[in-house]
């Protein structure tokens, strides 16, 4: 039986990482299989592209273009070493971030040629496509106030973007959203978190079914 692949994306600050936790913790006491993982990351060559791309000082002044595939580069070996592998197992894959934020922050917000963002990330992940995609919709403001409380100031490369940047990111989120209904669950970031995972967690029953 194959199994479930769930990708959860945002802005900085929705809280995307609370909500991955929670559903794997109360997928798992159902007696479910799950992996939990994360991009850039997941794999050990996906750990280390993660660390250029947020933290290294090699990765200041990246082109837009260079950022574009060192993302994808990341998400190709993750798809192949460990997602689809999983889901062959019966495994429900849930993933923060996956080729959406490329489509939107690279694509969108650093305004690279969306055919090509398009086709580099039909490359890299292949027939992998996400069964469910939940949407944490959050206005940048409030998300980078959140980022700013937890961080102590320390922020990453990405973190430090100016405010419209996260903006542009929202809207092509919600466009992209807006494009693929059957996919997307858009949710409002600004609720309890409670609220939220009970919204989630009846989402993810539904496809269970």
């Amino acid at each position: 039986m194959a199994g479930l692949f769930i990708t959860f994306e945002g802005t900085e600050g929705c809280g995307k990482s609370t909500q991955i936790k929670a559903l794997a913790e109360r997928l798992q006491s159902e007696g479910k299989q799950v992996l939990q993982t994360r991009e850039p990351g997941g794999t050990p060559l996906g750990e280390a592209v993660r660390n250029l791309l947020q933290h290294d000082a090699a990765g200041a002044g990246m082109s837009p273009e260079a950022e574009l595939l060192l993302f994808t580069a990341s998400r190709a070996q993750l798809t192949r070493e460990r997602i689809i592998p999983a889901i062959a197992a019966g495994q429900i894959v849930l993933c923060d971030r996956f080729m959406d934020s490329t489509t939107v922050y690279q694509g969108v917000a650093r305004q690279i040629n969306t055919q090509a963002v398009a086709t580099i990330n039909q490359f890299a992940v292949g027939d992998a496509r996400p069964d469910l995609t939940i949407l944490i919709d959050l206005s940048p403001e409030a998300g980078m106030a959140r980022v700013h409380a937890r961080s102590d100031g320390q922020l990453d490369r990405m973190e430090q973007e100016a405010i419209e940047f996260f903006q542009a990111v929202r809207t092509g989120y919600l466009k992209l959203a807006e494009s693929e209904p059957e996919r997307f669950l858009v949710l409002d970031g600004s609720a309890s978190i409670e609220t939220l995972q009970q919204t989630i967690w009846t989402a993810v029953q539904t496809r269970l079914a």
